[in-house]
């Protein structure tokens, strides 16, 4: 890893774990908003008027 130490390398690594850890809850936070709104095709086709 380049790191001067083992010690140093670990450090580094749950320090790298943990942001990466808050990046994907924080696309997970996104995701599940985003699938709660109905989306712009299906509101458009509910709302025309038009029978099927």
């Amino acid at each position: 890893m380049g790191h001067d130490s083992p010690r140093a390398a670990l450090i580094y690594q749950h320090a790298s774990r943990e942001a990466d850890q808050s990046t994907a809850d924080t696309i997970d936070k996104a995701v599940k908003a985003a699938r709660r709104k109905p989306s712009k095709r299906k509101r458009a086709a509910e709302g025309d008027g038009s029978a099927a």
